[in-house]
């Protein structure tokens, strides 16, 4: 079974910006279901496509499943299926023994930073960059498959 535990945080944007940090990847990332108790996705990078099938979200964790398929296979869906949709600038960064990825949001949800970090068990310890600024991991404004619908922009 697959299973993701992960927590989301907001990000400091003065010292992003100051930040020293590799080339990103660019996202397009699509929905073909969303709902309270699951999703099905389609990302497509530069050279991969996934998909990925997600459950619902208890705390910090759910039950995620992720396939990678040809790029192709995965414009064509995002093309032809995709119900909402979003584009994102995605960065690793590597902390204290702990992978960083932080997506850099584009389109109607420009000015929207969330890093994610990606853990064994919900009560693991781990160390905060400094460019960390808030958790939002149970604020479900802030599930990319709700920023498809509701894009920050919107929210002021």
């Amino acid at each position: 079974m697959g299973k993701e535990i992960e927590r989301k945080f907001l990000i400091d944007q003065p010292k992003w910006d100051n930040l020293d940090k590799p080339e990103g990847k660019l996202l397009r990332q699509g929905y073909l279901l969303t709902d309270k108790d699951k999703t099905i996705r389609v990302r497509a990078t530069e050279s991969k496509g996934f998909l990925t099938i997600k459950g619902q979200t208890i705390g910090a964790t759910r039950l995620e499943y992720e396939y990678e398929i040809p790029v192709t296979e995965a414009t064509e869906l995002l093309d032809n299926f995709s119900v909402s949709e979003l584009s994102k600038t995605r960065y690793e960064i590597a902390f204290k023994g702990k992978l960083w990825e932080v997506d850099v949001f584009l389109g109607e949800n420009k000015g929207l930073i969330v890093a994610e970090i990606e853990l064994e068990s919900e009560d693991e310890t781990f160390d905060l960059p400094d460019w960390v600024a808030k958790e939002v991991t149970s604020e479900e404004r802030y599930y990319n498959s709700n920023l498809t619908v509701r894009p920050f922009k919107s929210w002021v």
